[in-house]
């Protein structure tokens, strides 16, 4: 849910998503779902508690510098019991209810929990440590016993359904009459009209979804950390530059260990499987990615997702529904799970056709080098890069040297928020971050008037969990006099000292993708928290973030920020074509591998109640091999036992949501090439009408009133390279 209480934090790019205040990042909690942590000794909460009031700084940023570990507890467990309080006194008001003195005050509590959990969200996905991981545990299955307790207020809900029932009469304008539906329809869904009885088995539900997602997050955090390859030959890492065995050997060094040592990302692929050459050294290093929660081991998770998908469906079944994915897709633009069936199913056979020709390039490849063996997942990187350099005269290391992390993020993703909205962008060195790496912009609008604080965080650590995301230390709101905080975090390679950061064109999307979601964040400008900036639904959240990775390819863009990083001469114009022309190679299997990620969490979590726990395993082979997706030389993105995604993030039932924005992002593009492209008025109309209006709004007409009519598939097919084979429109 989206209110005060139960702020839903977007976690996303590529790689992360949306998760809930009561689904938190990390814990360590047992497999039963019964907490075994022991309460944490917890500070007493006073005046000397940074987040006692609210912070000073500007935008009230949090005040990293004063933060402590022992800080976080107490100053949960007040604000929990503020809130309550808040919340009981709206319930049990005896004047009449109405739009100020329930649905307003609402939007009103809560603010000292929000303080601490924006920041605390942050860190423990971030910058986590023992510490935190404890309360995290502790904390857990307490704030989702807290949300249920506000959800499932009988006197609270009844204000709320009275309001609703007499809105037409109460003449809102339409921001207001948002929200009122929104409350409603969002106290029904968490099952405000369930009995006493099926309430209470409800928060048994969620208060084993939550820890058992915690405990998911911290073997899945250890499992990746474990999984890292180390070797002490230098010859198993041939076809790594200098610069990466340097940072091979720093990653070591951070361990106290010898040699070389390469971590593993959160997707099933690793970078560096592109330039290995020791096929033994590429098998181990899949295998490691591959089997990282699989091993029988402390880590090991399929016991958890076994449990998680069962009592997902049981829910659902408490709540009237015939699965998990019919109860969660009610909100969303999909509305069912058949809608988004269908449009994952559509995309299957031009994505697959596209994949098996390709298979065969690499495969003609292998067989002209006498290799002798068939391509496997751990050899399709390395081959596919030979295709790509035969077919585009092209590799890695030859674009790397023009996308150095600040000139990308400087003169590409800054100009262009510069270009379409006039933001100005200056970094400031006195605000207290979190960790040394993040860095701080102050966010100018055109007018000159300070309009946001960004942070960015952009180098992979060991405490830091997988893949990218964009998230909010303070949501904009009018009600509440806010501007808005936003950051973004990645796990980027970070270089040895004195180094340069040079990254992938994957990374340089990355970060044009995370700051698509930062200036969702940025430009809210609402009255309410609970409808501002990315508090949307996931199967639109991802839209402004694809959208914006345009950008990072638009010839004006790239020119601007594609320069050699010695000698700041830009990209030759005949490597620059190189690369455009090759933008849509591997398209085949980029799109399946994620087409199978989004179907095995569709398959999950339309199981119904009635079906007996399943060997994660053994699912996960039937259900793609029943959709046409099991392909040997193709995994999918996420293995099922270490999907973050929807286990722990929240995307549960959502991470179709991707794709389904992604055909409307590719909508969105080929309507600003119809319209003159990078200009102020079209970057201004896109702002007005959708991306400062967050879910003010009914957000599938929002969109048409924007593009002028509904959005198709084919301009998805154009962008990804699959006209030409076989596609459903």
């Amino acid at each position: 849910m989206s209110k005060p209480w139960s702020l839903s934090w977007k976690r996303c790019a590529r790689t992360r998503t949306l998760f809930v205040l009561a689904t938190l990042a990390a814990g360590t909690c047992a497999v039963n779902a019964q907490s075994t942590s022991s309460a944490p000794k917890a500070a007493s909460f006073g005046p000397s508690n940074p987040f006692y009031a609210p912070s000073t700084l500007p935008f009230h940023a949090p005040p990293f510098d004063k933060i402590k570990d022992s800080d976080y507890q107490p100053a949960i467990e007040a604000g929990m019991a503020q809130q309550l309080k808040q919340v009981e006194a709206i319930a049990n008001n005896p004047a009449p209810p109405t739009f100020e003195n329930t649905i307003v005050a609402l939007e009103k509590t809560g603010h000292l929990l929000e303080r601490v959990m924006q920041t605390f969200n942050c860190v423990t996905s971030a910058n986590t440590d023992d510490a935190l991981q404890k309360v995290q545990a502790y904390e857990a299955p307490r704030l989702a016993a807290e949300q249920d307790a506000i959800n499932l207020n009988p006197k609270l809900f009844a204000r709320i359904k009275a309001i609703y029932e007499k809105r037409a009469s109460l003449h809102l304008d339409p921001e207001s009459l948002r929200l009122v539906e929104y409350d409603y329809k969002e106290f029904v869904k968490a099952g405000a009209n369930l009995s006493d009885a099926d309430k209470a088995k409800l928060k048994k539900l969620n208060e084993e979804d939550s820890t058992l997602s915690n405990e998911f997050m911290t073997r899945l955090l250890a499992g990746t950390k474990a999984g890292a390859y180390s070797t002490g030959d230098e010859a198993k890492l041939a076809g790594l530059t200098p610069a990466q065995l340097a940072s091979a050997a720093q990653a070591a060094k951070g361990r106290k260990q010898s040699g070389w040592l390469i971590p593993l990302q959160n997707t099933t692929q690793q970078p560096d499987l592109a330039v290995l050459s020791d096929r033994a050294t590429r098998q181990a290093i899949f295998e490691n990615s591959w089997n990282r929660t699989e091993r029988g081991d402390a880590n090991d998770t399929r016991k958890i997702i076994s449990r998680l998908a069962k009592e997902r469906a049981e829910k659902a079944a408490l709540l009237g529904f015939p699965n998990y994915a019919a109860w969660e897709l009610t909100d969303q633009m999909a509305k069912t799970p058949k809608a988004a069936l269908d449009f994952v199913n559509a995309l299957v056979p031009a994505s697959t056709a596209k994949g098996a020709a390709e298979e065969k390039e690499i495969q003609n490849v292998i067989n002209q080098q006498h290799g002798g063996f068939n391509v496997e997942p751990w050899d399709w990187d390395f081959y596919s890069e030979q295709v790509r350099k035969a077919k585009y005269d092209l590799n890695e290391d030859e674009i790397k040297p023009y996308f150095e992390l600040n000139d990308v993020l400087q003169n590409g993703v800054f100009y262009a928020a510069n270009k379409l909205d006039g933001l100005t962008f200056k970094e400031r060195h006195d605000i207290p971050v979190y960790q040394p790496d993040v860095r701080v912009f102050e966010v100018y609008d055109a007018d000159g008037k300070p309009l946001a604080l960004f942070y960015c965080d952009y180098f992979k650590r060991d405490n830091k969990s997988g893949g990218a995301w964009m998230d909010s230390l303070v949501t904009q709101s009018k009600l509440l006099h806010r501007l808005p905080v936003v950051f973004n975090v990645a796990n980027f390679t970070k270089p040895a000292p004195g180094q340069p950061a040079l990254l992938s064109w994957d990374d340089v999307t990355t970060m044009f993708h995370e700051f698509g979601h930062a200036l969702n964040g940025m430009f809210a400008d609402t009255e309410y928290p609970s409808l501002s900036g990315t508090q949307t639904p996931r199967d639109f959240v991802e839209f402004p973030s694809q959208f914006n990775e345009h950008w990072a390819s638009n010839p004006e863009v790239f020119a601007h920020y594609a320069k050699n990083y010695k000698t700041g001469a830009p990209m030759p114009a005949e490597l620059a074509a190189k690369l455009k022309k090759s933008l849509t190679f591997n398209q085949g299997y980029a799109l399946t591998e994620l087409l199978a990620a989004a179907m095995l969490d569709l398959q999950w979590h339309t199981l119904p109640a009635s079906a007996p726990p399943e060997n994660p395993d053994v699912f996960e082979k039937q259900a793609l091999e029943k959709t046409h997706l099991w392909i040997s030389y193709i995994p999918p993105r996420y293995r099922s036992s270490y999907f973050l995604h929807i286990w722990a993030n929240g995307y549960a039932a959502g991470y179709y949501a991707y794709l389904w924005t992604e055909m409307l992002d590719d909508n969105a593009y080929q309507w600003f090439e119809d319209h003159g492209g990078l200009t102020r008025a079209n970057g201004d109309r896109f702002r007005k009408m959708v991306l400062s209006r967050g879910n003010t709004e009914n957000l599938e007409q929002m969109y048409e009133n924007w593009l002028g009519g509904k959005p198709t598939i084919a301009p998805m097919v154009k962008f990804r390279g699959l006209e030409g084979f076989s596609a459903t429109n």
